[in-house]
């Protein structure tokens, strides 16, 4: 008989299992799943100081926003969590102004829980009972496309002085003080649009026409890369 000793092998594998773990980036949590439409644009989406805007097949809208890839490094203070609180402090502060009769108030603790989240979609009207909820309950809720309480508002507005809730969101990204993020947006690598191939066109035009109206000119359409079948 013929012994094969298989430890070698073993190691091998392990090693390699415990490689492709450390080294693989993990996807983010979605409140809803996006079948982007196909192209042959091979160019990748950044990990990093990135505004990333998803409008569903219902024409919800949700954004997420990531900082610094290393927050170890210069600018390092904008990591993810701390440029999302300065984000939502911006935005509320904003519409708050806006809304003088309909202020909305935030505990750190509502802070803290913002910026754990990958991707956030509600009226500020319902931003602090969302934030107060458990994990469960916010997934529950986020994932539920029937709900006039789910997205953020969006319209065709063309006024300034009067920002709609997007507009809102969009302009305290821009300024959240993160220099490297603002840069990347101004050359259009920092804003990136995904949306459903069954999305209707009018709706993912009304985004586009906001972020035109914000002077956002340049920003990235989300594909999927083209296979022989397509």
């Amino acid at each position: 008989s013929t012994l094969i000793d298989m430890t070698a092998m073993s190691d091998v594998t392990v090693l390699l299992l415990t490689f492709f773990m450390l080294t693989s980036t993990f996807l983010q949590k979605e409140p809803v799943t996006v079948i982007t439409p196909s192209s042959v644009s091979e160019v990748k989406v950044p990990t990093a100081n990135l505004a990333q805007i998803l409008i569903s097949p219902e024409g919800k809208v949700f954004i997420s926003v990531t900082g610094e890839a290393d927050p170890t490094v210069a600018d390092g203070e904008w990591g993810t969590e701390p440029i999302r609180k300065e984000i939502l402090r911006k935005a509320v502060a904003e519409y708050n102004r806006l809304h003088p009769n309909k202020k909305v108030e935030l505990t750190e603790k509502d802070l803290d829980t913002f910026s754990k989240l990958n991707m956030f979609g509600v009226p500020f009207q319902a931003l602090p009972a969302f934030l107060r909820m458990s994990q469960t309950e916010q997934d529950k809720v986020i994932s539920d496309m029937s709900r006039a309480d789910v997205g953020i508002p969006v319209d065709d507005n063309k006024d300034l002085e009067r920002p709609n809730e997007f507009q809102i969101w969009m302009r305290a990204i821009y300024s959240s003080g993160n220099d490297n993020l603002q840069s990347t947006m101004k050359k259009g690598e920092g804003i990136a649009v995904k949306a459903d191939h069954n999305t209707p066109y009018s709706t993912v035009q009304n985004v586009l026409d906001n972020l035109q109206t914000l002077k956002m000119n340049r920003f990235s359409l989300m594909t999927a890369l083209k296979t022989e079948q397509d």
